[in-house]
C-alpha cells in the first residue's frame, strides 16, 4: 500500500486539478475564430444593418406553402437568413427580456402590407420597433405563389441581448 500523501502535497494536487478545471472552461467558453477576412462583430448590442450590397441581392425563391401555417416555416428561415448575427443561438433563458406575437400580411410578391401585433410587449417599445424594422428589412419575401397572399402569425422570443428566436425555428428554452 503506497504512503499517504501529506496535507501539503494533497493540496497542492487539488489545486493544480481546480486550476486545469479552471482552464478548460476558460477554453471552451472562447468564440470560434473568425474565417480571414471576415470583419469582428461590434462591440455593442446594435443590431447588425444592412449594407447596400446585401439590399439589393435577388429575391428569394418563390414558396410553395399551401397554408399560412406552413408559410410561416418559409418566412421565418428567410428572417434568419437575413439576421444570422442576430439569432440567439441554442437554448434561450427562461427569463425573456420580451415576448411579441406579430401578426404579418404578404403580397403576391413577397412585399410586407401589414403589420398587426396581437401581442405586443409593451414595456419595452424599442424591441416593438426593432421588430417591426427587422421584418421590413428583410423583405421581399418568398412569393406565396399557390395562396397568392398571406397573413401568418410568428411568435418573437427577445433575449435582453437583442439576439431573438422565432416560434416556429426557435431551439426552445432551458
Amino acid at each position: 500500500m503506497p504512503p499517504k500523501p501529506t496535507t501539503q502535497r494533497w493540496f497542492a494536487t487539488a489545486l493544480a486539478a481546480a486550476t486545469a478545471a479552471a482552464a478548460s472552461l476558460l477554453a471552451s467558453c472562447k468564440a470560434p475564430p473568425q474565417p480571414p477576412g471576415t470583419p469582428d462583430a461590434p462591440a455593442t448590442d446594435a443590431p447588425a444593418r444592412q449594407t447596400p450590397a446585401e439590399a439589393t441581392k435577388t429575391p428569394p425563391q418563390a414558396s410553395s406553402a399551401s397554408t399560412p401555417r406552413a408559410y410561416r416555416k418559409d418566412a421565418a428561415r428567410h428572417l434568419y437568413a437575413h439576421n444570422t448575427q442576430r439569432i440567439y443561438p441554442g437554448k434561450m433563458q427562461p427569463h425573456l427580456y420580451a415576448i411579441g406575437v406579430l401578426e404579418v400580411d404578404i403580397d403576391k410578391n413577397g412585399k410586407v402590407l401589414r403589420l398587426h401585433w396581437l401581442r405586443a410587449p409593451r414595456h419595452a417599445p424599442e424591441v416593438v420597433a426593432e421588430i417591426e424594422r427587422t421584418v421590413r428589412a428583410a423583405a421581399p419575401y418568398p412569393s406565396p405563389t399557390r395562396m397568392g397572399r398571406v397573413t401568418y402569425t410568428d411568435t418573437w422570443l427577445w433575449d435582453k441581448s437583442g439576439r431573438f428566436q422565432l416560434d416556429t425555428l426557435t431551439e426552445g428554452q432551458l
